[in-house]
């Protein structure tokens, strides 16, 4: 096999190639054979079909399909061969008219020298799931059963509000006619903050005119960065009503004794592996941010930057989706996430890196916990194992989850580091 590696940048390379004739002829007659062999025509007896009829009905799919393979395994016996550590998917284009020559070009990681993470100082930071955080949740399950009770008083904080509203910017009212129903709950940020204040004490059927600043960026344009009367009619209150932590409720989340003891057990489980999840995340970002300030001053593919700059750009699309937000993408959209870009590229080679130059193994065990861990909190766990089990997809992207978490904590581990105590709610924050 003739193989030729020319630099076209600093880390862009280009490769000629040749796929080998006979081996591709070798593997389309043989994979025609086992056609032949189990092929049902109609007219025909079963082992019994004429090669003619087998090549003029799959050969083209098989040479296709062997073509592909063909490809792919000369293209990388030849990196290995040349020693190439290749940065993210070549683009492989044919080389004239022949169908057995190619060209590929990729972007290949860069050198980083000597990469000593004893060198590296890290923040561990260890928290712990305590009563009170126990309690707490108990709570928030308790406000998200509430009921509201109508009242006839002045509203206050906690309370459902119902109301009226309308506004003067200067010349500018908004609507021009009539006025706007809406409902809120007071403290919960649904409506801006100095409305919600501004409607403590008011009660049903009374009015009131509320003065707002609006920040330059609030989500309507007519009212940002504007000093604002805004006129509300209160014309429902209601408050809320707790339930009781029964057996009742207890049932209502899937413990199906009721016991109070069983139902802590279960939420102390469930804040243990947010806890977990979170504690990883922050042991992620504290390397990362080593690593890049350690190694900042190397060139990272440009490429492979750019389609995670853009990948990121649509990561940011989808969740304004999901937010209700409409969103239009410009096509330099991703410029402006070019050096986050740069970041995540950088730590994830260097991940990539340490794990290959020190022999790190996906850890079996270790993937088999994360995956229980994952299904744990579906109602049918053993459905997700098999989801994951059955899905080549789903299970790459755990592996490859799993196989981050394993380096980073190999990493931690012989970098110098310092342990910094959390509360469980600290922990959690961002």
């Amino acid at each position: 096999m003739q193989v030729s590696v020319e630099s076209v940048g600093n880390l862009e390379r280009r490769m000629t190639f040749s796929l080998p004739a006979e081996r591709l002829d070798t593997h389309i007659g043989g994979r025609l054979r086992e056609i032949a062999r189990t092929a049902r025509i109609k007219g025909f007896r079963p082992g019994k079909v004429p090669t003619k009829v087998i090549e003029q009905r799959f050969g083209p799919q098989v040479r296709a399909e062997a073509l592909d393979g063909l490809l792919r395994e000369t293209f990388n016996n030849a990196v290995r061969e040349n020693e190439l550590q290749i940065a993210g998917n070549p683009r492989i284009e044919k080389n004239g008219e022949s169908e057995l020559d190619f060209i590929a070009t990729f972007e290949v990681v860069p050198e980083f020298g000597d990469v000593d993470v004893a060198k590296l100082n890290v923040i561990r930071h260890v928290a712990e799931v305590a009563d009170a955080d126990i309690d707490q949740m108990v709570d928030n399950l308790r406000m998200q059963r509430r009921t509201f009770n109508v009242v006839e008083r002045g509203a206050k904080d906690g309370d459902r509000v119902e109301l009226e509203t309308w506004s003067q910017a200067g010349d500018e009212r908004l609507p021009a006619e009539g006025f706007e129903k809406g409902a809120t709950l007071i403290g919960s940020g649904v409506m801006y903050p100095d409305i919600e204040k501004g409607l403590v004490g008011v009660a049903p059927g009374e009015e009131k005119v509320i003065a707002v600043e609006f920040p330059a960026d609030w989500r309507v344009p007519q009212l940002a960065g504007k000093k604002v009367d805004v006129h509300v009619k209160v014309t429902e209150v209601s408050e809320s009503v707790l339930p009781e932590v029964d057996r009742e409720f207890i049932r209502s989340f899937g413990v199906k004794s009721g016991d109070v003891e069983q139902f802590r057990k279960d939420i102390r489980s469930n804040l243990e592996r947010e806890l977990k999840g979170a504690l990883m995340g922050r042991l992620r970002r504290e390397v990362g941010e080593q690593l890049i300030a350690a190694y900042s001053h190397l060139e990272m593919p440009p490429r492979l930057v750019e389609m995670e700059a853009r990948s990121m750009v649509q990561q940011t699309a989808e969740q304004a989706s999901r937010n209700g937000q409409q969103v239009q993408i410009p096509p330099n959209a991703h410029e402006n996430f070019l050096d986050a870009a740069r970041k995540r590229v950088l730590v994830g080679l260097l991940v990539g890196e340490v794990a290959r130059r020190n022999e790190l193994r996906l850890d079996p065990k270790r993937l088999n916990e994360t995956m229980r861990l994952i299904a744990s909190t579906y109602e049918e766990p053993e459905q997700v194992i098999e989801l994951y089990r059955n899905d080549p997809q789903l299970m790459g992207g755990l592996q490859s989850r799993v196989m981050e978490e394993q380096v980073i904590d190999w990493i931690a581990e012989r970098a110098q580091h310092t342990e910094q105590s959390l509360s469980f709610q600290e922990a959690i924050r961002n």
